[in-house]
């Protein structure tokens, strides 16, 4: 592939990938609620869920999604409505330290995954990160030449911008998390990282 549509696609991608989302939003949690290695998780589970979506569009099948409206849906209300459960259950996080074992089992079957499987499954169920790759990569895209390969670099070239940003974001979290890792501290954090979840799941179920 030709690197000047490599270097172009990480320069479209990058303001993107600035923009504090779901996965931003997921490593702060994961950082101040547990360590380092949990914003880690996250960040790694954020990007092979950005893989995932490249190889839907590889093979199709985001193309067929994204011009079904109905498909598009279903999608966007799985994605929605786990944004949601993951938001309430940050917040109500906060209000208790173990969770009671008679709840546990009600968990999504992700949810044992920890944050590798929150971050993972937070990007696979989000139609704006399947819309990417379907309205943003095409761009880049020689006809002349395999498809296929050239979203693989293009997937790759993202997953490290997004790597480098979560990574370096989770240092500044643990750092911070060091200097003022108070009780209350953690509650505001974990507040306001519930509630922008919850924000994202209900724009995502909602948006036209």
């Amino acid at each position: 592939m030709q690197w000047h549509l490599v270097l172009g696609f990480v320069a479209a991608v990058t303001p993107l990938t600035l923009i504090p989302g779901t996965s931003f939003t997921l490593v702060t949690q994961q950082v101040i609620a547990g360590s380092r290695s949990d914003g880690m998780r996250a960040a790694f589970g954020s990007a092979c869920g950005l893989l995932a979506h490249a190889t839907f569009a590889a093979v199709g099948l985001s193309a067929l999604v994204m011009s079904s409206a109905r498909a598009l849906t279903v999608v966007k209300l799985l994605g929605g409505i786990y944004l949601i459960w993951l938001g309430v259950t940050t917040w109500r996080s906060v209000r208790r330290g173990v969770e009671p074992a008679t709840r546990r089992r009600w968990r999504l079957p992700w949810a044992q995954l920890g944050g590798f499987g929150q971050g993972l499954w937070s990007n696979v169920l989000n139609p704006k990160a399947a819309s990417v790759y379907l309205t943003l990569v095409p761009q880049f895209l020689t006809s002349s030449r395999p498809i296929a390969p050239q979203i693989a670099t293009l997937a790759i070239a993202h997953v490290t911008v997004v790597l480098v940003w979560l990574l370096f974001w989770t240092s500044v979290v643990a750092a911070a998390r060091t200097a003022i890792d108070t009780p209350r501290f953690r509650r505001g954090v974990s507040r306001l990282a519930g509630a922008v979840l919850v924000a994202f799941g209900v724009r995502t179920v909602t948006a036209s």
